[in-house]
């Protein structure tokens, strides 16, 4: 939020969401053009990546638009899988050393593991939070 409040440029979507666009693009004639749009965010973030596996031609939109961006632009990628599970979604060895070679090649690495998730520790709360409310009524 911070990034776009200081007026850098920001392009967000879930991999997924992103993937399909690239297709749509490519189907329609326009990639060229989403291409060079694409290339002058300041950062883009891509959430999500391994909820949802894809295609051939997914991973291969999605490593040629990430590799436009290397050393050259800020990105941001979220993903519940380590590297080493990125294989099962882009279904190639190669293309994956060399997608995570690019990606983490001058970056910094967040590992947010952890317990559960906030969103059950809100769902456990909020469940404790109602039996009270039935127990007083």
């Amino acid at each position: 939020m911070e990034t776009c409040l200081a007026g850098y440029r920001v392009f967000f979507a879930t991999v997924p969401s992103f993937i399909n666009q690239l297709k749509e693009h490519r189907s329609e004639r326009t990639l060229r053009s989403f291409e060079l749009k694409f290339e002058k965010y300041d950062l883009v973030i891509l959430d999500e990546l391994g909820y949802i596996s894809f295609d051939k031609e997914g991973a291969e939109l999605l490593f040629s638009h990430l590799s436009l961006r290397a050393d050259r632009k800020s990105t941001i990628i979220t993903s519940n899988l380590s590297f080493l599970k990125w294989q099962d979604i882009f279904h190639d060895a190669v293309l994956t050393a060399a997608l995570t070679d690019r990606l983490t090649h001058k970056s910094h690495v967040l590992n947010m593991s952890g317990g559960a998730s906030y969103r059950m520790k809100e769902t456990e709360e909020w469940m404790r939070n109602s039996n009270d409310q039935v127990a007083l009524n």
